[in-house]
């Protein structure tokens, strides 16, 4: 925070014309002689600690007009005093609080200018040595106020519906095992670079983008066509749901104080800009385009539970520097975002359970186990114990549980699935969140019939958590397989065909352009290598069926084909194959999953390498 302190002869001012974070029930003209006159700039920083900012801020308000021998106070916001302001919403409050703790001193008499006015003023400085003085606020420095600790409680329900001590479980070496050591704060391995990152760069998925911000990649064909087969998974997901998707805007005006208040949950994990004179942020999540979508609609009790998606490209978090690492931690992800409005608690409950379901079945279908935790409030347990056991126990599987003593966020309960990486740490993946605030703050209301206003939970999901995740969690997966691989639908070439020598190549050309008719990503090593390094090549690109064609292939139609997922590390697994036996393979392999075409040239000699 910064203050401008100046000690008057007298000080008046008249609010004009209010800004869209207009105080509503201000004062519109006041005055004080013999006054310090307090000019403010509330500041990010401040957001961190509101209450350390305003203690500190009052102290020195008081030390200084002891000093200068008064006890009239205006205080008076003035942004000009800084370039990096807090959130409209936490301005106003670290105003009113000074305001309250200056009220609260014997013999003060304390007037504050209104918040998001133009205002005219008039000022006569007197002009003494101690009549101009600035001074900055830092919270946390000084005598830290008392903050209120939140107690966590751990422990693990099985599917029995048993309660069990959450250490019992971190001696395991499981993935769940891993969950919990994490959870619990035990010593995490050692910080080696995740398996995924070498990776992403080698399959020529992924790479750094040094031309941009840290955490803002850039994709390569086969990369995008892994993400964008990912995001029409998830959506046919969604639809099969019942949602409704949507778009929505990547920047929002911080001047909207529900917007302020919203993003104010994310302290310093965002990235702030200016546009004009409109301070501005870039999203961190499909929140606040459903929430404003929600607020202009009709809502009709009839028509809950309501389901609102956004593949949000780009949803952007600024995370810290350091902690920024290939494709678990970004800066600029794509997370598809699902909004449930519900008709009441009852309704959130049951659409948390077939929500949670769908999560748990994106972790079968993409081949990432997930481990789960639960979390919270004591008074949500304590209400729906029963019913913690009931998803637990729907689930099939144990889940670690976590009971906060009270709300410390905008939900009361909320479920984390996550898959473990190859140094056994979690990558969060699926989540579903009770919200009890975003309706009331984004003023989201149906009338129940008797004509009052309801405003309902709200749930916040993520089927499979961000797409970058997804793949991160697939690629540190291969690290335990013997031979590492994509699912079938979601390799970037299905079917490789290997020509012998020049003459064949006209013959597997014929073939691939059948395979690719019939909705199979095929292409041809058409390249003057040798078989071998052909055959070595595709295993690199991790291709599940690989055809060598030659003169018998040629005579006879037979295809012997080498099927990936059959493999073993040293002993490749053959088999010969019709061309429609081939088909057939891989259309068994791939059945109710979405299909994209080759994203490369179909001939490998007029592929170009990327990295």
């Amino acid at each position: 925070m910064r203050l401008l302190l100046i000690h008057s002869d007298h000080i008046e001012y008249e609010a004009r014309k209010k800004t869209k974070v207009a105080e509503e029930d201000a004062v519109q003209k006041d005055a004080l002689d013999e006054a310090l006159a307090v000019f403010c700039a509330v500041e990010s920083v401040d957001e961190e600690n509101i209450e350390d900012a305003v203690r500190q801020a009052a102290d020195e308000i008081v030390a200084t007009a002891r000093q200068l021998g008064t006890t009239n106070i205006m205080i008076y916001p003035y942004a000009h005093l800084s370039s990096d302001l807090a959130s409209p919403g936490a301005a106003v409050s670290v105003l009113k609080g000074i305001e309250g703790a200056l009220v609260g001193t014997d013999g003060f008499v304390v007037k504050r200018a209104p918040f998001g006015w133009y205002k005219a003023f008039s000022l006569s400085c007197k002009g003494h040595p101690l009549s101009e003085l600035s001074r900055t606020i830092l919270p946390g420095e000084g005598a830290a106020a008392p903050k209120k600790e939140i107690e966590h409680e751990f422990f693990v329900i099985t599917p029995e519906g048993d309660r069990k001590n959450a250490a019992d479980y971190a001696k395991e070496e499981t993935p769940f095992a891993a969950l919990i050591r994490k959870e619990l704060g035990y010593p995490g391995p050692e910080g080696a670079e995740p398996v995924h990152v070498d990776l992403m760069r080698a399959k020529e998925l992924v790479e750094y983008e040094p031309r941009a911000d840290v955490g803002n990649h850039r994709w390569m064909p086969r990369g995008k066509l892994i993400r964008d087969l990912l995001s029409d998974y998830v959506l046919t997901q969604v639809l099969d749901y019942g949602g409704m998707p949507v778009e929505t805007p990547v920047m929002y005006d911080l001047g909207d104080a529900a917007i302020a208040e919203h993003a104010a949950k994310f302290g310093e994990r965002q990235y702030r800009f200016k546009s004009g004179n409109r301070d501005m942020m870039l999203r961190f999540a499909a929140c606040f385009g459903m929430f404003s979508i929600m607020h202009d609609m009709h809502i009709s009790p009839n028509t809950l539970p309501m389901k609102l998606y956004e593949l949000s490209t780009y949803s952007f978090r600024h995370e810290q520097k350091g902690e920024v690492i290939g494709l678990k931690r970004l800066r600029a992800f794509t997370m598809p975002d699902m909004h449930t409005l519900c008709r009441d608690m009852d309704g959130a409950l049951t659409a948390f359970e077939e929500q949670l379901a769908i999560g748990w079945k994106t972790g079968e279908d993409l081949e990432t186990p997930l481990v789960g935790v639960f979390r919270c409030t004591r008074d949500f347990f304590e209400q729906y114990e029963l019913w913690v056991k009931g998803i637990v126990a729907k689930s099939g599987v144990p889940m670690l549980i976590e009971v906060l003593s009270e709300r410390t966020h905008y939900w009361i309960a909320k479920v984390d699935l996550a898959a473990i990486d190859a140094q056994g740490r979690p990558i969060e993946n699926p989540t579903v969140q009770i919200d009890v605030e975003s309706a009331d703050r984004f003023d989201i209301k149906y009338y129940a019939p008797d004509g009052t206003e309801v405003h309902p939970p709200i749930l916040h999901c993520s089927p499979t958590g961000s797409i970058e995740r997804v793949i991160c969690a697939m690629l540190e997966g291969t690290a335990a397989q013997e031979v590492p691989s994509f699912p079938t639908w979601l390799a970037p070439t299905q079917v490789r065909l290997v020509p012998v020598a020049e003459r064949h190549i006209c013959f597997a050309e014929e073939i691939d352009t059948r395979l690719n008719a019939a909705g199979i990503r095929a292409d041809v090593d058409d390249r003057d290598e040798s078989v071998n390094k052909k055959i070595r090549e595709a295993g690199m690109d991790w291709v599940p069926y690989v055809a060598v064609i030659g003169d018998q292939e040629a005579e006879t139609g037979r295809l012997m084909v080498t099927i990936r997922k059959l493999s073993e590390k040293k002993k490749p697994f053959k088999e010969s194959m019709t061309e429609s036996e081939l088909v057939q393979a891989v259309k068994l392999e791939t059945a109710g999953k979405p299909f994209r075409p080759l994203y490369t040239p179909r001939l490998l000699s007029r592929k170009p390498r990327f990295i």
